[in-house]
């Protein structure tokens, strides 16, 4: 086996590590744990069985709702 698929094969097993500890997160949960990871959003979507698209809009809204939910902190201080 060569030293590339030897990594990809160990970043696939990690990923599904992580998204096994995600069980029952939603989506966005998962696609940005994923993304914070370092995988792009096709790689996300490959993991996820959906589209890239799909992704895309779930990180788009969870990252909307964190940075509202900052924003409320912040204000309340």
């Amino acid at each position: 086996m060569k030293k590339e698929n030897g990594d990809k094969r160990i970043e696939n097993l990690l990923a599904l590590i992580l998204l096994n500890s995600l069980k029952g997160a939603k989506i966005g949960e998962k696609a940005l744990q994923l993304s914070l990871a370092g995988f792009s959003n096709i790689e996300i979507a490959n993991f996820l069985r959906t589209s890239a698209q799909v992704v895309a809009n779930a990180l788009s809204e969870v990252r909307k709702k964190k940075k509202k939910g900052r924003n409320r902190k912040s204000k309340i201080k």
